[in-house]
């Protein structure tokens, strides 16, 4: 008598019951990172009576440093980016805020599609999971895929990127709507963000 092995059909909801506990982690830790970053800019704000309107500038620049670091490579954790992005739209213009941090991530994002340009096996491997999902996506949609993948919050960008990379999509298309994506994503997470942080009652 053979037992039935059902060990690849265990390996795959492993696998998303994974990826689900990491990005539940991850939006925990933005969340607590915003709290957290917003009431330090607020104490600092209050106690020392600074004008935040005359640091705009180096919000935003801050802003577009980190969303460019996030996205260029693993020294700043994308939860960190995301929730410097939301603590400084609680004193900053929100619609701002998010398209400085989208210009910085599309820039970042140039790394993935560069690696991929260079070629198929170098970038990645066709192990990766979402890999031929992705793949036809890219295929049959083109531009659109890149701008579904660049605004939804599940799947890796990374994988996208270094695929139309080695798909040698133009970058005159790539770029755009990798910002079109990211654009109206970071205003919903900062506007979110925002509305969050007004249910704690923070006093400094």
């Amino acid at each position: 008598m053979t037992v039935p092995n059902n060990s690849s059909n265990i390996a795959p909801k492993r696998g998303g019951q994974i990826r689900w506990l990491k990005l539940a982690i991850a939006l925990l830790v933005l969340v607590v990172l915003s709290f957290g970053l917003a009431y330090l800019l607020g104490y600092i704000a209050e106690k020392f009576n600074l004008p935040l309107y005359d640091f705009a500038w180096l919000a935003y620049l801050i802003v577009f440093g980190t969303s460019l670091a996030s996205n260029l490579t693993i020294i700043a954790p994308v939860p960190f980016a995301a929730s410097i992005m939301v603590a400084a739209a609680t004193e900053w213009n929100p619609v701002l805020i998010a398209l400085f941090a989208s210009i910085g991530a599309a820039i970042g994002e140039l790394s993935g599609y560069y690696a991929g340009y260079l070629g198929k096996k170098i970038a990645i491997s066709e192990n990766i999971a979402w890999y031929g999902c992705i793949e036809s996506w890219i295929q049959r949609h083109g531009v659109w895929a890149i701008l579904f993948l660049s605004f939804q919050p599940i799947i890796p960008f990374d994988i996208g990127g270094m695929i139309a990379g080695v798909a040698k999509m133009p970058l005159h298309r790539f770029l755009p709507a990798l910002w079109l994506g990211r654009f109206p994503k970071y205003i919903i997470i900062t506007y979110a963000g925002i509305g969050l942080i007004h249910f704690l009652p923070i006093s400094y």
